[in-house]
């Protein structure tokens, strides 16, 4: 790893020459193994394939398979070609535009979702084979681009940020994921209460299923015991307090569900019965890429439990980085996971990697986007993964702690 430069130097953009400069950004693409990237970075990774992805709902043919050979192939050429991770940043950096870049997406993720829904069912000019193209494109973009987006709002202290991080998850019918992982994931991470830490052994097409059955209980359950806790409604309160508060106890479930409700029905009255089954289809191609990285950034890994009964505190031990550059820009950083548990609320760009040649740290040995991949096959994802965690057991010192196999 490089020297770390002056935190404050962070703070004012990496280079004050490059600042706000799209010429600058894409300079700064070719420097990742050295500089530490801007949101400048971050925002031309994200952003890039979008007006192709406009393109593609509105007509479809090339740019619809150039979308998704943009996506799904020359990011992972391009972190093959440029291996080393970018640089830290400094302890206590700042990065004022990165909750911008966050709104922006979260606006482009509903402007797209409504293109998609309306060219998939037959309301563009796409037709043909591209139809395809347009599906998985979409749906690759909302499922890693959407979904870290999403991921960082809902964990943002400003709860505009959070709301709209929260909408964006239920316009994916996915709008659960808001409470279970805050209040589960988080919590119970690398245990066996945790719905979407995935077992040793465990195929993705076993681990799916029970991961979004699970986590959907799980988040209702700790909502409701959050609620529970709450003082009695005072029976003198105005009326209007009391309907707020009665309100309140619901939890936020109701929203969850009537949200998506309200999306399907949205997309039934623009675009027909067709455009409720897009909708649907785009929603679980999306969820498809959610749960595949929920499986693989913990695939194998549990915390000891102690003699009383509670588990090792989360550490680097317990999550998989995958320390390839661009597509960490793509999916603002979330590869970086272990940091994200450890510093829930740090922003995505302060992320860090930490010593990756630290004796049983659980790194990737591709891109996150290119081991989900290899996860859709279970057979080869084990051959790749499973000895890799044994390795991490194997070395483990007798009575330390740190990751263990389940």
């Amino acid at each position: 790893m490089s020297s770390e430069p002056d935190p404050q130097h962070v703070t004012q953009g990496n280079d004050p020459t490059r600042k706000r400069r799209l010429r600058g950004a894409f300079a700064n693409l070719l420097r990742l193994s050295r500089e530490i990237p801007g949101v400048d970075s971050f925002a031309v990774v994200t952003l890039l394939p979008v007006p192709l992805l406009l393109v593609a709902g509105v007509f479809g043919g090339l740019a619809a398979w150039t979308a998704l050979v943009w996506i799904g192939l020359c990011m992972f050429i391009l972190d093959e070609a440029l291996k080393h991770p970018s640089p830290d940043a400094p302890e206590g950096s700042e990065f004022p535009a990165a909750d911008a870049l966050s709104t922006t997406l979260a606006v482009v993720h509903f402007v797209l979702l409504v293109l998609g829904v309306a060219a998939m069912s037959g309301h563009t000019m796409l037709e043909g084979p591209s139809w395809i193209a347009v599906w998985l494109a979409f749906g690759l973009f909302f499922g890693q681009v959407s979904n870290s987006n999403a991921h960082e709002l809902i964990h943002r202290p400003d709860n505009r940020l959070f709301l709209l991080g929260k909408w964006v998850y239920i316009s994916l019918l996915f709008g659960h994921h808001t409470s279970a992982h805050r209040l589960v994931h988080h919590r119970f991470v690398a245990t066996p209460d945790d719905p979407n830490s995935a077992q040793l052994g465990e195929g993705f097409w076993s681990f799916a299923p029970r991961a979004w059955i699970g986590s959907f209980v799980g988040g209702y359950e700790m909502e409701r015991n959050r609620f529970a806790r709450l003082p009695a409604i005072d029976p003198k309160a105005p009326l209007s307090a009391r309907i707020k508060a009665r309100i309140a106890r619901l939890g936020p479930y109701p929203s969850y569900l009537l949200g998506g409700l309200w999306f399907a029905v949205l997309f039934g009255m623009l675009f027909g019965a067709e455009g409720v089954v897009a909708y649907i289809l785009l929603c679980a191609y999306a969820q498809l890429q959610i749960l595949l990285a929920d499986y693989v950034q913990h695939y194998g890994l549990s915390r000891r439990r102690r003699g009383d009964g509670s588990f090792d505190p989360v550490d680097a031990h317990h999550s998989w980085d995958a320390p390839a550059p661009i597509t960490s820009l793509w999916m603002l950083n979330a590869p970086r996971h272990s940091d994200h548990h450890a510093h829930p609320a740090r922003e995505y760009p302060a992320l860090r990697l930490g010593d990756l040649t630290e004796p049983q740290r659980p790194v990737l040995p591709r891109s996150l986007p290119a081991m989900a991949a290899l996860a859709l096959f279970p057979p080869l994802w084990r051959r790749v993964m499973d000895k890799r965690v044994k390795a991490l057991q194997q070395d483990e010192p007798r009575g330390a702690e740190g990751a263990s196999a389940r």
